[in-house]
């Protein structure tokens, strides 16, 4: 072998480290690059309720009452709290969050669901079909839901100009790099693209924990799934 012929196979060599440590780097999905990559706002997402304004009045007597705005347009934090009791466990003083909708849901971590006695499966939020129900109780009255319990998937808020500008459409999955204390990737995350949107990546307690989230906390889209 020519000295020519070496150099060039320690250069695919070399090449072809320098690939894999970067996508070790990246975490354990298989990666590569997005169009128009660039810092997405990371927000937990901790346990909380929706009602319906039929179960809302149940509970309180009176639609629910407006505490402070959330981050996605017209979202807020409600005055109100609730008790969910699930077969082994109870939860005090979860929030819920307005405004009222069609189905009463409530969003949980894994972790959550172990502590409440309920097998909850990891759904897009409003997609409850099939799915546990719970007794959430105020002060003063109780209600039984029939399903409704739900670990709610990561996935990112966007507008149709943030679509286009990170190159993704509504409905696509993508692997998200996070640049927390605990660096991961999390994988098979559903962009969501509306022009009532923030642009913002919502993970539930139990992600957030594990990868060390605080509010400075930025995503990078590493990868592209498709639909």
């Amino acid at each position: 072998m020519n000295e020519q012929a070496i150099k060039k196979m320690l250069g695919e060599v070399l090449r072809c480290v320098v690939e894999e440590v970067a996508r070790q780097s990246r975490g354990a999905c298989p990666a590569q690059n997005a169009e128009g990559d660039g810092p997405i706002p990371v927000e937990l997402s901790a346990r909380h309720v929706h009602l319906s304004e039929k179960d809302a009045i149940a509970l309180f007597g009176a639609p629910l009452t407006h505490a402070r705005d959330l981050s996605q347009p017209g979202q807020f934090l409600c005055n109100e709290r609730v008790r969910i009791v699930g077969p082994k466990g109870v939860m005090d003083n979860v929030a819920i969050l307005g405004p009222s909708r069609g189905h009463s849901q409530v969003e949980i971590s894994k972790t959550d669901a172990r502590v409440l006695g309920i097998d909850a499966p990891v759904r897009q939020s409003g997609d409850i079909a099939g799915t546990p129900g719970i007794i959430l109780s105020s002060k003063t009255e109780t209600i039984g839901l029939t399903e409704g319990v739900i670990v709610a998937s990561r996935h990112i808020h966007m507008t149709p100009e943030d679509a286009a500008r990170f190159g993704v459409s509504d409905g696509e999955l993508v692997d998200v790099s996070l640049n927390s204390d605990r660096p991961v990737v999390l994988c098979d995350t559903l962009v969501r693209v509306s022009p009532k949107f923030s642009l913002a990546m919502h993970i539930d307690a139990d992600e957030g924990n594990a990868s060390g989230w605080n509010k400075k906390v930025a995503g990078t889209i590493v990868a592209r799934k498709g639909k």
